[in-house]
């Protein structure tokens, strides 16, 4: 990553020749040059700060600056002081509601697959989450339907009018999965693939990225980097929980990171209740603390048999449970000024 003093942030008012004008004026003095893009907006690291007074009445002004810089981070906070929206086709995240994705941890069959996606649209969810790709910690455990679970999320989506959101594993499924979902999850067990993260972030859909359970806030939002040099500023941090000492539950659910986070960078921050807890009475309670603590989403596990589950079984809700976790989001949100994504 370049170091700089200053970085000169230009939103998209301002036109691909205007930045350029701006490079061509500061390669003229000698300083090494590297465009930055965050979506639609440009940054410049400039090393000399005299540089920028110096330039002609004719190149736009930047949006704004941010000044001591000691490393280029495009998901710095300073960047975009108001926060980044995410867009999951009709489905935003970070736009100060509160969003819910919902569904299966995986792909099992039609039926199941159908029924729980209508379920969970019934009840309020704006995302359908469902995994055709599982990565297992062992290899013979379920590893999810593959390219055939892809065409039942696509039914799915059909049916209910829901966006999607299922996990990549692999930079050569990338493209093929692009075509058909309407964003990609990254796992905690591929956080640091960093092939895999450059491959989700030049396909240019919303990408999910789940923290690794070993991993810090820190090597999180770098991760998140991978992603954003590519040009796709539709980033989510997910915070899935950490292992710790505690053996209670499966993992932690670090709160904390949601708070630094939102704090840190400009990125809308999901919550998986149902992976870190990993039981079901544990997916309400820590719903209502990530969105009090600030979480712009939730992730929630539900299958319409948990206990015939081909993965992860023990920590999905159930439909009804799902309908009474949504009835008591709202009251919460109403409290912190915000509402339900989708409600009307």
């Amino acid at each position: 990553m370049t170091t700089s003093d200053t970085l000169l942030v230009f939103d998209e008012a301002v036109t691909r020749a205007g930045v350029e004008g701006w490079i061509q004026h500061l390669e003229s003095a000698g300083a090494p040059i590297e465009m930055y893009r965050l979506g639609g907006t440009h940054v410049l690291p400039v090393s000399d700060v005299d540089l920028i007074h110096t330039a002609g009445p004719e190149l736009p002004a930047p949006t704004h600056r941010v000044l001591r810089n000691t490393e280029v981070f495009l998901g710095r906070k300073e960047l975009r002081p108001r926060g980044t929206a995410v867009s999951f086709g009709p489905t935003t995240i970070g736009d100060g509601s509160v969003t819910v994705i919902a569904g299966p941890c995986a792909v099992e069959s039609p039926q199941q697959t159908l029924a729980t996606a209508a379920a969970v649209a019934e009840h309020g969810a704006v995302g359908l989450r469902g995994g055709v790709f599982k990565p297992r910690t062992s290899p013979h455990s379920f590893q999810g339907l593959q390219w055939d679970g892809l065409e039942l999320l696509a039914e799915a989506r059909e049916r209910t009018g829901l966006p999607v959101v299922t996990e990549v594993v692999d930079p050569e499924h990338v493209k093929r999965l692009a075509a058909v979902v309407d964003g990609l999850q990254i796992g905690a067990r591929n956080m640091q693939n960093f092939a895999l993260l450059t491959a989700a972030g030049q396909s240019g859909l919303p990408v999910v990225l789940k923290r690794g359970f070993g991993c810090t806030v820190e090597e999180t939002v770098a991760a998140a980097e991978y992603l954003l040099l590519e040009g796709n500023d539709q980033v989510v941090l997910c915070e899935r929980g950490i292992r710790t000492f505690e053996p209670s539950a499966r993992f932690t659910l670090d709160l904390t990171a949601v708070a630094l986070w939102k704090q840190r960078t400009h990125l809308p921050v999901i919550v998986d209740p149902s992976h870190s807890g990993g039981r079901p009475e544990l997916v309400e309670p820590l719903s209502l603390a990530a969105i009090a603590v600030g979480a712009d989403a939730l992730l929630i596990d539900v299958h319409i048999q948990p206990e015939q589950a081909l993965c992860d079984g023990a920590q999905a809700i159930r439909p009804q449970q799902f309908a009474d976790l949504m009835g008591r989001l709202a009251p919460m949100a109403a409290a912190l000024g915000r509402h339900m994504s989708g409600a009307r």
